[in-house]
């Protein structure tokens, strides 16, 4: 499976973006889908994971109530809406999916996925 993020850029403090991560070269489900992000310097920070039904949703708190996780398995496509964007949230983003399904409690652990895309840069000016 191939992941291709895109949808990054440069954003005014309490402005919006939305990612998004298609898949390719092979089913899009059954597989966990995770967002996460690494600024210079800092360790790579689990974002936000959706199971592949959609039913199972859960974000790192410093991002819950503004970023919300959604996806279209008709397009194998996986969509990160970024909403109330902070300079803190400038990093580099990167999608992952894992099979088989990752418990909701191993969401944060990014050694269980098994596929990366490139990453996308996100940059919030104050």
């Amino acid at each position: 499976v191939q992941l291709q993020a895109s949808g990054g850029g440069l954003v005014q403090a309490g402005g919006s973006l939305t990612l998004s991560c298609a898949a390719s070269g092979g089913t899009f489900r059954p597989y966990t889908m995770g967002w996460f992000r690494q600024a210079p310097g800092k360790e790579r920070e689990f974002v936000g994971a959706d199971s592949w039904s959609g039913d199972s949703t859960d974000y790192a708190d410093s991002v819950k109530g503004r970023f919300t996780i959604s996806r279209d398995n008709a397009k194998n496509t996986i969509y990160l809406l970024m909403n109330s964007l902070k300079p803190e949230d400038t990093a580099l983003y990167y999608c992952a999916a894992a099979t088989p399904l990752v418990p909701r409690r191993s969401y944060s652990d990014y050694g269980r996925y098994d596929y990366w895309g490139q990453g996308t840069q996100v940059t919030v000016s104050s």
